[in-house]
């Protein structure tokens, strides 16, 4: 009797070791290969971001005579109290802003898409890509200028990663492109208790919210609309069971409970 209730103790602890250590390791490899699947992909298409109201733009300018370009450049020298003016808009931007923000001319487009640039006025960049932003701003400064080049970059190109990472946060862009894998790993790869198979991505849609799902687990992300992030995009990791499961405070209670439970078959057990 005394050794059935032993052996029967050891294969109930055996059982719930089992149980809790049973790890299905293809829910954490990423990228998977479908059935009939090539090796080579054809990745989405390249996002190409236009300028919208409310951007912050860097724009330098230069030519053949520094001089004359400097009059393009007035927030460059600390000069000018405009409210275009970068220490106006740093402010703006997320921890304060980008260093190129403090010491260079930073334009922020206004509800009409229009940015004001000293000489020249009005410059229409609304619903632009920085290229052909670029090439209106230059047609106007053939005028005053020889041989002027002009740049363009955003400031305030930004995405949010949160939920379950590493280090969820706001991140600022310094190029105009990024992939989701990229985003995650800035955010400092998923954490042992995220759900890869289903990321959920918000995106901003002419005045809508748009909601996309990803499974990261397959190379169909490749292929996603989602797979390169847009300016202003939120990418949130759910949680899985285990983790929502650790914060109940009955899950949390069960190891104290079995663990009560063992001693009690072993205090029965003694007695018999």
């Amino acid at each position: 009797m005394k050794k059935n209730l032993s052996l029967n103790i050891f294969l109930f602890l055996a059982c719930i070791v089992t149980l809790t250590s049973c790890i299905d390791q293809k829910k954490y490899i990423y990228f998977q290969k479908n059935l009939n699947q090539s090796d080579t992909i054809n990745v989405a298409k390249a996002y190409i971001p236009k300028i919208q109201p409310g951007d912050i733009l860097f724009i330098p300018i230069s030519s053949l005579n520094p001089a004359a370009s400097s009059f393009f450049n007035p927030f460059s020298s600390g000069g000018g109290g405009s409210d275009n003016s970068a220490a106006a808009i740093t402010g703006a931007l997320p921890g304060g802003g980008a260093s190129a923000a403090s010491s260079s001319s930073a334009y922020l487009v206004d509800s009409a898409g229009m940015i004001e640039f000293p000489i020249i006025g009005g410059v229409k960049v609304g619903g632009l890509n920085t290229s052909d932003a670029r090439d209106t701003i230059k047609k106007r400064l053939k005028f005053y200028l020889k041989e002027p080049t002009v740049n363009i970059r955003f400031l305030n190109y930004k995405i949010s990663v949160m939920g379950e990472v590493a280090r969820p946060s706001v991140y600022v862009i310094p190029n105009e492109r990024v992939s989701l894998p990229e985003a995650i790993s800035m955010a400092g790869d998923l954490t042992p208790f995220a759900k890869h198979e289903n990321l959920l991505v918000i995106r901003d849609n002419n005045g809508t919210k748009e909601f996309g799902r990803v499974n990261l687990n397959s190379r169909d992300i490749f292929t996603s609309p989602y797979y390169y992030l847009h300016s202003g995009d939120i990418v949130y990791i759910e949680q899985t069971k285990t983790k929502a499961a650790q914060n109940d405070p009955t899950i949390r209670l069960l190891p104290v409970m079995l663990s009560a439970l063992a001693a009690l078959l072993l205090i029965v057990y003694r007695i018999k």
